[in-house]
């Protein structure tokens, strides 16, 4: 047999994945992969149990169920006083992952350039690469992780087909103000630019500041394909929910990918989630909880001679270690955890160059106890 030519050759298991097997493996305390170690809401729990037990189990429609849809776009009006149609340009995907898989390769094209920002997640890079795009890696300045516009207006060709941004920002936990997306307007107005905008942690912000969507934006929402996470709210993770809001135009192109991605995403979910978050009690209260649970980590980790970088966003918490260790992030972060009993994510892993800055990411969306023992491991570091 001849061997394989792999598409992606420089690509290996996810780091969330090492550093979960590797936590598990020594015992130690997972604050790698984020997702939060408390029960989702009994009463969301009861509801796709009661759509179970009607018989809502056999194939949702491929874009998603119309009545889930709907309350999205209830929700995005509430939200954003913004009118979204919930059959044109609404589509419910199994989590956001798949929804910026299928963005990606319903755009990018050979030859096609797409601007990205590190640290970036993990999964735009490689689907740009497998669309036959090229990446085109530019770094957040530091220490606020910030953009820097014009060095986007500088490198935009002929050839750039689309923008990715991230807000509220994973890693970093930084977000994106209104001048940032006026910044943005100025750049692709008059182009054919695109933009993907990456909002799961839409209701994960804090310190008063305002979730700057595109959509509240009326020149970038005509070009945009908004993502967001009903897994990363509703602390379920595993039930892989997101959805994708863009254009007619776009979202036609959209759901051909997702048709033969997934095709459905879970049935009785889509409904429970329909009469969910048709309370906006169940999501305007997600800050507060947040912004609780961050306060009370940093509280716990005062005595830590680890420096917590600012966060606005997020559940997650990235700490430097410079002028306590020599060693890399990615030794860093197996040290903790095999030696300490304390899981982390390296930083390193989500630059294009991997860039090493000796910070790591934890994450807070725990329960009180773990972040107690967590803090208390840091704590003597």
């Amino acid at each position: 047999m001849q061997p394989l030519a792999s598409k992606l050759p420089d690509v290996g298991t996810s780091i969330f994945s090492v550093m979960s097997k590797m936590a598990q493996e020594h015992n130690a305390i997972n604050l790698s992969q984020g997702f939060p170690d408390f029960e989702v809401s009994a009463k969301l729990i009861s509801l796709v149990n009661g759509y179970m037990q009607k018989g809502m189990n056999q194939y949702a429609p491929m874009p998603g169920v119309f009545a889930l849809r709907e309350a999205i776009a209830q929700m995005t009006s509430d939200l954003h006083n913004i009118n979204v149609d919930p059959e044109n340009e609404i589509t419910v995907t199994s989590g956001a992952t798949e929804a910026i898989f299928d963005i990606i390769t319903a755009t990018v094209q050979n030859g096609d350039e797409v601007i990205l920002f590190d640290p970036a997640y993990d999964c735009y890079d490689p689907a740009i690469r497998l669309s036959g795009g090229t990446p085109i890696h530019l770094k957040l300045k530091q220490p606020d992780f910030s953009i820097d516009w014009q060095e986007v207006k500088s490198v935009i060709t002929s050839k750039t087909k689309l923008i990715i941004i991230n807000t509220p920002h994973n890693p970093s936990g930084s977000v994106l103000s209104k001048n940032d997306m006026q910044q943005l307007e100025n750049i692709v107005r008059d182009t054919n630019i695109l933009i993907l905008s990456d909002e799961v942690y839409e209701h994960i912000i804090y310190d008063g500041q305002q979730h700057e969507s595109v959509l509240r934006y009326p020149a970038l929402k005509e070009r945009s394909a908004a993502v967001y996470s009903f897994g990363k709210t509703y602390h379920a993770t595993g039930w892989k929910m997101g959805y994708v809001i863009a254009p007619d135009w776009w979202t036609s192109e959209i759901r051909k990918m997702h048709q033969f991605v997934t095709f459905g995403t879970s049935t009785p979910v889509q409904y429970a989630l329909a009469d969910y978050i048709s309370d906006v009690n169940n999501y305007n209260y997600v800050p507060k909880f947040y912004q609780q649970k961050r306060d009370h980590f940093l509280k716990l980790i005062e005595g830590s001679r680890l420096k917590p970088v600012t966060c606005h966003g997020t559940y997650f918490q990235l700490l430097s270690y410079q002028g306590l260790y020599e060693l890399g992030d990615r030794q860093m972060a197996e040290y903790l955890t095999k030696e300490k009993g304390l899981a982390a994510i390296p930083i390193s892993v989500f630059y294009g160059d991997k860039q090493d800055n000796q910070l790591l990411r934890v994450c807070f969306a725990k329960g009180e106890d773990t972040l107690e023992k967590a803090a208390e491991i840091l704590c003597k570091i």
